[in-house]
């Protein structure tokens, strides 16, 4: 058989085929335009950045700080919305049901993505399914605060207190299943005392109920109280730390001074919905790295308490499955509820 025949002049295939290559690239360079048109104009828009949080608390004042050098690098505008409530599971629920375009993200404490999810029966949405992970930004250091005239002093106090008269001593929190509810339900467990929970709507306002003297004491992120603490209306009597903070190095660890081996710390991580385009995820990941290593405001987190981190996308996925894991077995341990 020869190619004449069927209209196939010589060389003719080889054009044919070279055309037909190049028809297949030109389309796909076509319909690869629109996805990557979308990523280089990102962000053309204004970025709302939503915190289940109250305003004020260790994560809003991170989020705040961080943000506002990311919106200047990028030249773009950024709102921070606070969504206080149910222990920040309604901000987050907001998140995780937006449009997947970068333009609306959440910035979570560790309790929202590790430990409720670890108390709660039933969950409006999946941590690991319904999110995208972009940064740790940075890592939120804790202490015990007490008012300012309160006889307890140290830890060792705070438990000899509670000792003295179970379940008659108070402590604020964020609300159930708060970094605060479970910090202090470990320590209580820890230490062999029985304290009664008192849920407020936010971090900030149980701290301001400890200075009031509503409640008698409650574990805080360094961030949120450091202000208070020194205007003189709460005593900082301990952190949860490996070692005394530079900022405070005249207090005392919650291990060195009254229950040995304890730590605690929480987190703060960006996050976006389910599905949102890889190259926006890393565009924003680069920014947030870009802009706690500037020394400004690394000093500013640091002078809150705050340890500036930046890990990757797929750095903090991982770190979310092993926490995950890690406080379902503390939870479960100390028989923590959510009530």
């Amino acid at each position: 058989m020869k190619l004449q025949e069927y209209g196939f002049m010589p060389g003719t295939l080889k054009k044919a085929s070279t055309l037909l290559l190049l028809c297949a690239l030109s389309f796909a360079s076509v319909m690869g335009v629109p996805a990557m048109a979308q990523t280089n104009a990102y962000p053309n828009k204004p970025i709302k950045l939503i915190v289940p949080l109250a305003a004020g608390s260790a994560v809003d004042n991170a989020a705040r700080i961080v943000m506002q050098k990311v919106a200047a690098n990028l030249g773009a505008s950024v709102a921070v919305e606070n969504q206080a409530g149910a222990a920040g599971l309604i901000g987050a629920d907001r998140v995780a049901k937006a449009a997947p375009d970068g333009y609306t993200l959440g910035g979570f404490n560790d309790s929202i993505m590790t430990m409720l999810p670890n108390l709660q029966a039933k969950m409006p949405w999946d941590i690991q399914k319904d999110f995208e992970p972009i940064s740790l930004v940075a890592t939120v250091e804790w202490g015990v605060v007490v008012p300012s005239d309160s006889s307890i002093r140290t830890a060792a106090d705070l438990i000899a207190a509670a000792k003295k008269a179970p379940g008659q001593m108070n402590y604020g929190s964020g609300g159930n299943g708060s970094p605060q509810h479970i910090a202090m339900a470990l320590f209580a467990s820890q230490a062999g005392v029985q304290l009664t929970h008192v849920p407020y709507k936010g971090a900030t306002q149980a701290a301001v109920g400890v200075a009031g003297h509503e409640v008698q004491v409650a574990f805080q992120g360094i961030a949120t109280v450091s202000s208070l603490v020194k205007a003189g209306k709460l005593r900082l009597i301990a952190v949860t730390t490996p070692k005394r903070l530079p900022q405070f190095p005249d207090v005392p660890t919650v291990s060195e001074s009254g229950l040995n081996g304890f730590e605690f710390n929480s987190w703060y991580a960006m996050m976006a919905p389910a599905g949102t385009p890889k190259a926006i995820l890393q565009k924003l990941h680069s920014e947030i790295v870009k802009a706690i290593s500037d020394p400004a405001i690394k000093e500013q987190l640091l002078g809150l308490g705050l340890t500036p981190k930046g890990t990757s996308p797929d750095e903090l996925a991982a770190d979310l499955k092993t926490q995950f894991a890690k406080y379902g077995n503390l939870i479960k341990q100390a028989n923590i509820t959510a009530e």
